[in-house]
């Protein structure tokens, strides 16, 4: 990486993001646990395996159809947690505040993160507040810190994926981009598309006690969406994934916006959905679970872990070929969460 300066794409999830990081954080941030690169940290304390994880919120707009930077902040972190199959506890909320902000829109902001705290039965335990001049930040930033406890048999991470897994995909792909984009541009459609922004935690509870010794690795494909996810996972895995553009749900509203804008879907970010990689023998008993959930409805098995082109990502198009498809480059829709 040659640029000397920070770009937006720099944030995207995509390969700017992986390049930063591991130009500037990695040469310093060297603990095995961040290493692993999963979306959450694993450690263990004293005789308790515990899940950490911090992200930070700065979607624009703030307000959005389905959800707002505060709900989503505590669905986000809730389901990174959820990801390494712990069950998450308790939160920190920090609020960078933008002078000018409306006391009215920060209650409405409050009070969405209490009420999704409260149903994924999760605690906000503690909190900060700064304030910033205005023209120092857009309105409200948040960041949240997110712990959870595992089992001790638990061990859900990038790095599980083996040959012959199922792909699992909990439902339609991008939902929560469109519904970004559309407020941005203030286009209506005729079937109003609503973010995902959900918390999966027990969904993922509901797959965790359908096959407890199935599933190898769990992730929520939110920036780069789920062609970066998987690319990760086949990255961190050594192994090749095959995917088919058949069976990976869309909405028709979705695909209609996607033209309209000219976005991939593949590379749309999520805000309520989940791949999960199973072993084949309980492909079809995890798919039935995740279908029995609200959240997973519209699942699908969507391809699998193959032992040839280690590290890609191939998808079998409709027409019956094959593409290469990498990682998100620049950033096709930034602040989407």
């Amino acid at each position: 990486m040659t640029d000397e300066r920070i770009l937006i794409s720099h944030g995207s999830g995509g390969k700017k993001s992986q390049e930063l990081t591991e130009r500037t954080f990695l040469k310093y941030f060297t603990d095995p646990a961040l290493l692993l690169m999963n979306d959450q940290a694993v450690i263990n304390i004293d005789t308790k395996k515990i899940a950490i994880s911090t992200d930070t919120y700065t979607i624009d707009p703030i307000f959005f159809p389905g959800g707002n930077i505060g709900s989503l902040s505590v669905h986000g972190t809730v389901n990174d947690i959820s990801m390494s199959g712990a069950t998450p506890i308790a939160m920190s909320a920090g609020f960078i505040l933008e002078e000018g902000l409306m006391l009215s829109e920060l209650e409405r902001i409050a009070e969405s993160m209490a009420v999704a705290a409260a149903e994924a039965s999760v605690r906000i335990v503690t909190a900060d507040t700064k304030v910033v001049a205005r023209g120092s930040a857009d309105r409200i930033f948040i960041n949240t810190t997110g712990i959870g406890i595992l089992s001790e048999k638990t061990n859900i991470c990038g790095q599980g994926a083996k040959v012959g897994d199922r792909i699992i995909l909990s439902g339609t792909i991008g939902d929560h981009g469109i519904a970004i984009a559309s407020s941005r541009e203030g286009i209506e459609f005729s079937t109003p598309v609503i973010s995902d922004s959900a918390s999966l935690n027990y969904l993922v509870q509901t797959l965790l006690e359908a096959v407890p010794e199935g599933v190898h690795v769990m992730r929520d494909p939110t920036r780069g969406g789920l062609a970066t996810v998987l690319n990760e996972i086949a990255s961190q895995s050594s192994v090749g994934i095959l995917i088919r553009e058949a069976k990976i749900p869309l909405k028709k509203a979705v695909i209609g916006a996607c033209e309209l804008f000219g976005y991939d879907p593949l590379y749309l970010a999520n805000e309520g959905k989940m791949v999960a990689l199973v072993r084949e023998p309980d492909a079809e008993k995890a798919l039935e679970a995740i279908k029995s959930h609200p959240l997973g409805r519209d699942a699908m098995i969507i391809g699998e872990v193959v032992d040839d082109h280690p590290s890609k990502v191939v998808l079998r198009t409709l027409m019956g070929g094959r593409r290469l498809v990498d990682r998100l480059t620049g950033d096709m829709l930034p602040r989407i969460c």
